[in-house]
């Protein structure tokens, strides 16, 4: 018998999914740290879950730029394994603003890099096209998706923008020379109607098309390579096909998220089925498509429910075998007594948040070693 063919289809068939697994990522260029943590968040989500805390470094409940503070680090002793941070500053400011707002995250993203942390990127992007800030104002806001879009009016001054974000990832390397990757997860909550990209002011077909160009000019153009590429609508869906009716495609979307404070306590109300089918969407959704799935945003505003960390979140995630890779609760107000969304020292939920923290299912930033290597592994 002739067994040649057959090793040469053995060959074939091992080099494909080789090239499946290292390139499952959008972009084809992406550095080797960003392929391993992408990679290395795939098995995280098979056993475990990261957690993460929105501007965690950057200030907390009472206090604000500390170095190597955060207030999950001072209930527990360990930061979180994903700091949130934002890139709402990176426009609409002075030159002079921009630069300093880029200095102060390009050192919270290296000094996270140098830990072995992760970093995660919203854009809570000021409408470039009129007043309003990121919100929607009626009677101010203009619907600039389909202005900022190729062939807009103001189609320029988004590429210039897409510079800026451009020129910041080009600069946060590690003292190894390499760049921290981050998962960027830019139109968030795009199902609803409080930004000013959200679906009542903006077209699918005009969405689609930002997104699609917004990923292939900072890959392809820009030479942007350490980005994970996050897809988060809000919690307005109850099937796969709600969920990705702005769906930009295979090629530009990296890992499926969703923001879901609604069915998790928000104003007392809870609906932790629906929170939990919600999860299971984009947990599938991911399996059948080969990506990363995450709960991208969710939390308990003041934390009124000192037992939420284990009883309504954790039970939560450990159900329905679900494939998610982190968890992000919302941030901490330096100057509000009342808006925080991780405990504090002393805050009546720390003795189920340290629960949470002690479970085996969880990890946090001390519990991560080589995240970024292909010798990563589980503290």
């Amino acid at each position: 018998m002739n067994f040649i063919p057959n090793i040469k289809n053995a060959l074939l068939f091992i080099i494909l999914i080789a090239g499946h697994f290292l390139f499952a990522q959008v972009d084809k260029n992406t550095t080797s740290e960003t392929i391993n943590l992408y990679n290395n968040l795939k098995e995280i989500s098979k056993k475990n879950i990261l957690f993460g805390h929105q501007h965690a470094l950057e200030y907390g409940h009472g206090w604000s730029n500390e170095t190597d503070r955060s207030d999950v680090k001072s209930v527990t002793g360990s930061h979180p394994a994903v700091i949130g941070i934002d890139f709402s500053g990176f426009s609409g400011q002075s030159k002079d603003e921009i630069e300093k707002t880029k200095e102060v995250l390009r050192k919270n993203v290296v000094a996270t890099y140098e830990r072995g942390g992760i970093t995660t990127v919203s854009w809570h992007f000021i409408n470039p096209a009129s007043g309003g800030g990121f919100y929607w104002k009626d009677s101010i806001s203009v619907p600039a998706m389909s202005l900022i879009k190729a062939g807009g009016s103001h189609h320029e001054q988004y590429k210039e923008i897409l510079k800026t974000i451009a020129d910041f990832a080009h600069s946060v390397k590690g003292k190894n020379g390499t760049l921290a990757p981050m998962i960027f997860r830019p139109y968030h909550e795009f199902d609803g109607d409080w930004f000013w990209w959200g679906k009542k002011y903006t077209s699918r077909e005009d969405f689609i098309a930002v997104w699609q160009f917004t990923v292939s000019y900072l890959k392809d153009t820009l030479g942007v390579h350490n980005f994970i590429y996050a897809f988060s609508p809000d919690n307005r869906f109850n099937s796969e096909t709600e969920y990705l009716e702005r769906y930009p495609g295979d090629d530009f979307v990296d890992l499926f998220g969703m923001d879901d404070y609604g069915d998790f306590g928000r104003d007392g109300k809870y609906d932790l089925k629906a929170g939990v089918k919600k999860l299971k969407i984009i947990s599938d959704t991911a399996i059948k498509k080969d990506k990363l799935a995450a709960f991208t945003e969710t939390g308990l505003e003041s934390i009124t429910n000192k037992t939420w960390w284990t009883e309504t979140l954790l039970k939560t995630l450990k159900s329905e075998n679900l494939k998610l890779a982190y968890v992000l609760v919302w941030r901490n107000d330096a100057s509000s007594p009342t808006h925080y969304y991780a405990p504090f020292p002393e805050q009546i939920s720390v003795p189920d948040f340290m629960k949470f923290y002690n479970n085996s299912f969880t990890l946090f930033e001390n519990n991560l070693e080589n995240i970024y290597t292909k010798k990563f592994k589980i503290k």
